[in-house]
């Protein structure tokens, strides 16, 4: 195999290493986090089950008793971020815009359980997006590109490192 091409090899592979190395723990860090966000309450709280799999409430009912969970700071719509219907579970979620969620039962319209919600804040560090509206797009997709150059460049390292140590050893077997 051609010598240069595993010196050139190289070379791109330290550099995009170092030029990606704090995006790629962030994205790894968040990454991970969001893979076990359902099996730890501190990212995301567990999902109730309400007492029915029909809805029963109206968006109006939701919101009046939205505005008595003081954790959510919600007096109007505006400061609702969304409302996460589930049916099968018999509940609905409230989402506030502070990151604070309440789960309702959506027949009876009981508060099931209130707690901060964080998995929404590290999918935003995981995409880029929490730290600047350009992070996304002019550094953490960038990021991505060199990471999957660098995969290339670390697969050419492994093959020409093979290849070489293959040739020694049939070089080897050949001598008398």
């Amino acid at each position: 195999m051609n010598p240069k091409l595993r010196q050139v090899s190289r070379q791109l592979h330290l550099w995009f290493a170092l030029a990606i190395i704090i995006p790629s723990l962030i994205v790894f860090g968040s990454g991970i986090l969001l893979q076990v966000k359902k099996q730890f309450a501190w990212v995301q709280p567990p999902t109730m089950t309400g007492v029915s799999a029909t809805p029963a409430l109206s968006f109006q009912q939701v919101l009046q008793i939205a505005q008595t969970v003081p954790e959510l700071q919600v007096s109007e719509w505006q400061h609702i971020d969304r409302i996460d219907v589930r049916p099968g579970k018999g509940i609905m979620k409230v989402v506030a815009s502070n990151d604070w969620e309440a789960q309702i039962d959506a027949q009876t319209g009981d508060i099931l359980h209130v707690a901060y919600r964080r998995s929404d804040i590290i999918e935003a560090i995981h995409d880029g997006s929490w730290f600047a509206d350009f992070a996304k797009l002019w550094l953490f997709l960038p990021a991505g590109i060199l990471l999957f150059l660098m995969w290339c460049s670390g697969a050419v390292l492994l093959y020409t490192t093979l290849s070489s140590k293959l040739k020694k050893r049939n070089a080897r077997s050949v001598r008398p």
